[in-house]
């Protein structure tokens, strides 16, 4: 076993924290560790979390020199977070408040500083150096996902459209006190909605001031969605740089077609024709996220090649209009991108990827001459303990990008291209964390069951003494390609568990990004084999040390990570001392029929439990098949409206639990999908959390 420790890049430059109202506090202080403090600073608890100001990027002004973000704060009293928007100075300095009202979010900012922004539906301008806020649109029923076209006459935007008749109210309109859904097909539920037979769909219309002509429905009534259903957004279209035509990605199959497969493709549609035409024919994964060069002789989007493989290698397509070729210029790059931005000269495109732990900024050459077929270079540009959430844009000298860190929420900062370091322009929680008592976040390598370095993320205690003893928690991550990286989230937050005694240990075992792209598709197929190894491995490691307390170790996960808690389960031996399990996969037979991606089931399990090909994967890698070595306490979390993980898989991992008088308890969320998205549901969600872990660790 060998430790690294990997020192963080970013260099801190002062900047003016704007201060931020503090949201009401939850009445009942009951929470487990509200007290404790170490050497006079507060430990992070439930409620601290929740009070963070959640920062999120909207816009960079025209010169550079401000950034227009917005600060998410939530009120316990009223159960909902209010969303501001703030203008920075990127050299430094104090944040101003841009707008009064919550919850506006920028279309985009003109040269003269007229920001473009949406607020409850309708659009509205405002300058960046002053004056009053204008309504520009009155539009029944509100306006989403708005692109305007380079020129300002004509405006691109979503609208939902009953298409088909599901819903008995729809079907029978004498009948409007009923409720009843009626299907012929899949595709008839998805993540937390019943298909009602609406669809969202892409509309162009003459744009006057605020005054909207006519709109053209792009998809004519058809039964698809653009944008992508569920989260697809204004990243789905995007106008041609001559205002003629505009581009929009979309899944043209219905029914078991749409359910089994990720085959998006990105259509043009001319204005003056009326005619679309699919510019990606041919390619059979994804492909999302079109965007043109600044001068926009190229077209850049991002592409899978594998129709049903939701976790393949995602790569950078650039169409260059001259030569009317495209080239992949990150096929010979062993990753996968996360997004991209173009820079300002058109000359290159920085992205996002995940790299051995982290997520990091890269940067590739736009070749000059298309006929050569060339492989571009892909240089990493930054690195250290820090993830690079996004890129906001190029200014002079540098990138405007989020980050994080597992011990700090995201904010804003410039990443300096020579000084190759970030600097602060936001600091909305510097006051908050200035007050929390501090976690080590420490990188370590372990050999796994096969030979291969493993390496693992772990967090430790405030104050921590390799003198004491510490009970362990080994954090199973979902995906199952999902990376486990320095992201910061507001339920399984690590700083958090490390806060109230526990170390933590987040392996990056087999399947997640950022280790080659061999290393991510080994699970698909194999989810009970090696990843399960894997994590046995990094705990084993772990546990050799003097400092984890041995008999008390436990496993928590969510998603895939749920299934790893109940895989593990049954082949521990005796390692664990506690189980949490968040709407896992119990029953892969039971799952494969009720879950609606059906396209991930069949790829990442090898198909249905009737094949006969598949029968590892429903025998072997099934947790119920392994339920007569279950004795260890477990606590099982559901949600109500999880369509992805349904509703039978925790209840059946419940009911065997009790039936075989294991000490077990249901955690059951009614309105919740795959997520925990209510406050006060969180806190319910952190309680019960950390006092199952007292109870039983």
């Amino acid at each position: 076993m060998r430790k690294i420790s990997i020192l963080a890049a970013a260099l801190v430059v002062s900047a003016s924290v704007l201060a931020q109202r503090t949201p009401e506090k939850i009445i009942d202080k009951s929470l487990i560790t509200e007290k404790l403090t170490h050497l006079g600073k507060d430990v992070m608890t439930p409620e601290r979390l929740w009070e963070l100001g959640r920062v999120s990027a909207e816009g960079l002004s025209a010169d550079g020199k401000q950034v227009i973000y917005g600060v998410s704060q939530y009120s316990f009293g009223e159960n909902k977070s209010e969303k501001k928007l703030f203008v920075a100075p990127i050299s430094g300095g104090e944040a101003t408040p841009f707008l009064q009202e919550s919850g506006g979010s920028v279309i985009e900012i003109a040269e003269n500083g007229d920001v473009i922004y949406l607020l409850k539906g309708q659009l509205w301008s405002k300058n960046l150096h002053g004056g009053e806020a204008k309504k520009l649109t009155d539009v029944e029923g509100g306006l989403e996902n708005v692109k305007l076209s380079p020129d300002k006459k004509q405006i691109l935007f979503s609208r939902s459209m009953l298409v088909k008749s599901y819903h008995s109210k729809d079907k029978y309109a004498d009948l409007d006190k009923s409720d009843v859904y009626v299907y012929d097909d899949l595709d008839y539920r998805h993540w937390d909605s019943f298909n009602d037979g609406r669809f969202n769909h892409p509309f162009v219309a003459s744009y006057d001031n605020g005054k909207i002509g006519e709109a053209i429905d792009l998809l004519k009534d058809e039964p698809y969605y653009s944008p992508q259903a569920p989260f697809g957004g204004a990243e789905d279209f995007t106008w041609s740089p001559d205002g003629k035509a505009v581009l929009y990605v979309c899944k043209k199959k219905f029914g078991k077609d749409y359910a089994v497969s990720t085959n998006t493709d990105i259509y043009r549609y001319d204005l003056d024709s009326k005619t679309t035409t699919n510019l990606t024919e041919g390619m059979n994964g994804y492909d999302t996220n079109p965007t043109y060069s600044p001068k926009g002789n190229h077209l850049a989007w991002l592409s899978m090649k594998t129709d049903g493989y939701e976790a393949d290698k995602n790569d950078i397509i650039v169409f260059d209009k001259a030569s009317s070729r495209r080239l992949n210029l990150t096929a010979h790059w062993d990753g996968t991108v996360n997004g991209f931005t173009w820079s300002k000269d058109g000359r290159k495109l920085y992205f996002t990827a995940p790299v051995r732990g982290t997520v990091q900024l890269f940067a590739v050459e736009i070749p000059s001459n298309f006929a050569q077929n060339s492989q571009p270079k892909v240089a990493q540009l930054s690195e250290g303990q820090f993830d690079i959430g996004g890129i906001v844009g190029e200014v002079d000298g540098g990138l405007i990008v989020t980050s994080t860190t597992m011990t700090r929420a995201a904010e804003i900062y410039k990443y300096d291209f020579q000084r190759k370091a970030l600097l602060s322009i936001t600091g909305v929680n510097d006051a908050a964390y200035e007050r929390i008592a501090e976690t080590k976040v420490e990188g370590r390598f372990t050999k796994a069951s096969d030979g291969a370095d493993l390496f693992s993320w772990v967090i430790y205690p405030p104050d921590f003494d390799p003198k004491k003893k510490y009970p362990t928690l080994l954090f199973c991550q979902g995906g199952p390609q999902s990376a486990t990286t320095l992201g910061y989230s507001y339920r399984w937050n690590f700083q958090l568990m490390a806060s109230q005694g526990y170390i933590v240990i987040l392996p990056n075992r087999r399947g997640m990004p950022g280790w080659g792209v061999k290393w991510n598709e080994d699970i698909s197929k194999d989810w009970g084999g090696q990843a399960i190894r894997d994590y046995l491995s990094a705990i084993d490691d772990l546990a050799k040390e003097s400092y984890v307390d041995k008999e008390r170790i436990g496993a928590v996960g969510a998603s895939y990570g749920g299934y790893s808690v109940f895989m593990l389960a049954g082949v521990h031996e005796g390692r664990f001392k506690t189980f949490i399990s968040h709407c896992g996969l119990f029953d892969m037979t039971s799952w494969y029929g009720t879950t609606e991606e059906l396209f991930f089931a069949n790829y990442d399990l090898g198909g249905p439990y009737w094949d006969k090909k598949n029968s590892k994967t429903y025998t072997d890698f099934n947790p119920i098949k392994h339920i007569d070595k279950w004795n260890t306490p477990i606590m099982v979390i559901q949600g109500g409206k999880d369509f992805r993980v349904p509703i039978g898989q925790g209840l059946a991992a419940f009911q065997a639990a009790q039936l075989k008088n294991i000490k077990s308890r249901l955690v059951y969320l009614p309105e919740e999908n795959h997520w925990v998205l209510s406050g006060h549901n969180a806190q319910v969600w952190q309680r019960e959390f950390f006092g199952w872990l007292k109870e039983t660790l």
